[in-house]
């Protein structure tokens, strides 16, 4: 057993213990090796039992979804097929086409990818005769380009271990996943974009379907995610189609910048529509003049779509979008906010402060020029407004500048723009940021996803301290509690106050844990300002 599964073991057995629940040591639909079956709407699944005196249990490459291949690429998700017999969970189902990028990042094999790619995972330790448990769906980031829901740091035992039925979900990356075109547009209703959200509100669907059968509440899910996880929480909560779905939400270093929120078509100023973009895509895979039609990109293999696909900067680059002006985002998910028209539920939203070390680290910049060159491309003649907010006179301090630059427009203004709007909603929201530095890192500080191992208690390296152990089991318990009644606070912990666009209230979360208000308040409100301009 690992050290991280021993940990939810142990969770799991001191909760019970206290509360003085009986454990199950065995299920009637148990096979003779112990590995647990649950009937679900599609058929018989065996998933693998971690621990059996707990009954933690993972069920893994659970298909929540048809493949989306063939004439099903760029389709809205159609429902799984029926299968005969007991199927095999106990083992990773692919992850979705994408690049190498981040397995080469984090020193792991790129698992295999395929088209077929819509699986879930399900961690949990109930009993026949528990309470339904919340439940939390998770939402693996990486850009909306990269990443996978069976990534370590994942496991999902921790959780499980504190009473709670975790579920964490691939869905559709890249230009599989959001590529908008007139040609896909004019086959589907009007509409193109967004399959990689409607792949997680098919997700759900399932969660509400299913999820009682692992002891899960269907009546309590909360999503989380952390990047574009972050993003994907951003639209899920703004959308429509999520009414009903989701009952919590957290959103991690939530990835909303100034161009991946884009109209369907019918763009005005810098911004091109997400047609546009798709035409502009389609031109570079196939080709000055070819016909731009939806057979001519099915027929694209995927493997050429991955490595074809331009990168940032060139022609016919692709940086995935919300697409609005659609049945999942009728306008801009910003203006659902800022109008109170988001699902009203109960909302945890927050950054950590070096959300830009990670990126600088790539594409560092030397000299003042290449910083305002940067922010022209976004900002135009008002790039120089923008520059003067993050003044630097020597390499050094340009570097600090860019890291406070991309953690304010990339991270932390989306995630202020969701905690604004929750003043126009009934529910609580609450902000939080990370500043504990990366003892495994520390050139990059309080980096972009250095809490997840925090958050989900699976920390790795020999250099975390007691400190990063007691930070983690604050973290999880904050998640848990908040998944289990909309409210963090409870269980001795350290108050954390309720944010409102007044104060605006935040929880530290680093080697102190106090409060604090109006995170970087000013500069924020004046490139909300800039933006308006």
């Amino acid at each position: 057993m690992t050290i991280r599964r021993l940990r939810a073991v142990v969770s799991l057995l001191a909760t019970a213990t206290l509360l003085g629940i009986a454990l199950p040591t065995s299920d009637a639909g148990a096979t003779e090796t112990g590995a647990a079956v649950v009937e679900i709407e599609t058929g018989s699944l065996q998933g693998e039992v971690l621990d059996q005196a707990s009954g933690l249990t993972v069920y893994r490459g659970i298909p929540y979804a048809a493949a989306p291949e063939g004439d099903l690429r760029w389709k809205a998700p159609q429902a799984a097929a029926k299968w005969s017999g007991v199927r095999d969970a106990t083992e990773f189902g692919a992850i979705c086409p994408q690049s190498p990028v981040l397995a080469m990042m984090t020193g792991v094999p790129l698992p295999q990818t395929s088209e077929d790619c819509l699986f879930l995972n399900v961690w949990t330790a109930a009993g026949r005769d528990d309470q339904p448990r919340p439940v939390m769906v998770w939402i693996h980031g990486g850009g909306l380009s990269l990443g996978w829901s069976s990534e370590a740091t994942y496991d999902g035992s921790a959780f499980a271990g504190k009473g709670v039925v975790l579920v964490s979900i691939n869905y559709r990356l890249g230009p599989l996943g959001y590529l908008a075109h007139p040609a896909l547009s004019k086959e589907s209703g009007g509409e193109s974009g967004n399959y990689g959200f409607l792949d997680q509100i098919a997700a759900l669907q399932w969660v509400k379907r299913n999820i009682a059968r692992f002891g899960g509440d269907p009546d309590n899910v909360t999503i989380f995610g952390e990047s574009a996880g972050g993003t994907s929480v951003h639209a899920l909560l703004a959308s429509p189609l999520a009414a009903g779905l989701i009952h919590r939400a957290i959103a991690e270093s939530p990835w909303v910048t100034d161009t991946n929120i884009r109209p369907l078509r019918n763009a005005g100023g810098r911004l091109a529509s997400a047609e546009d973009v798709g035409v502009g895509w389609a031109g570079a895979m196939l080709g000055d003049g070819a016909e731009q039609t939806g057979n001519a990109l099915r027929a694209l293999d995927p493997a050429t779509i991955i490595t074809k696909t331009p990168q940032a900067g060139q022609p016919g680059a692709y940086e995935p979008h919300i697409t609005y002006g659609t049945a999942f985002m009728p306008e801009s998910s910003e203006d659902r906010y800022a109008g109170g028209k988001q699902n009203d539920v109960p909302l945890i939203a927050g950054t950590n402060r070096n959300e830009g070390t990670m990126f600088i680290a790539f594409q560092p910049l030397t000299e003042r020029a290449q910083f305002l060159e940067l922010l022209e491309a976004v900002y135009g003649e008002a790039a120089p407004e923008v520059a003067a907010l993050y003044p630097s006179s020597n390499a050094d301090e340009l570097r600090v500048q860019h890291d406070r630059f991309i953690t304010d427009t990339w991270f932390l203004r989306g995630a202020r723009r969701m905690l604004l709007g929750m003043d126009r909603v009934s529910s609580p929201a609450f902000q939080y940021f990370f500043t504990r530095v990366n003892p495994e890192n520390p050139a990059w500080g309080a980096h972009h996803a250095a809490e997840l191992g925090y958050v989900f208690n699976t920390l790795e390296g020999e250099n975390h301290d007691e400190t990063d152990a007691e930070l983690a089991a604050l973290m999880i318990d904050y998640w848990v509690q908040f998944a289990r009644t909309g409210n963090p606070n409870g269980g001795g912990r350290p108050a954390w106050p309720r944010f409102d666009g007044d104060e605006q209230a935040y929880l530290e979360l680093g080697d102190q844990v106090r409060t604090g208000t109006a995170l970087e308040r000013g500069i924020n409100d004046r490139l909300e300002a800039i933006r308006g301009q």
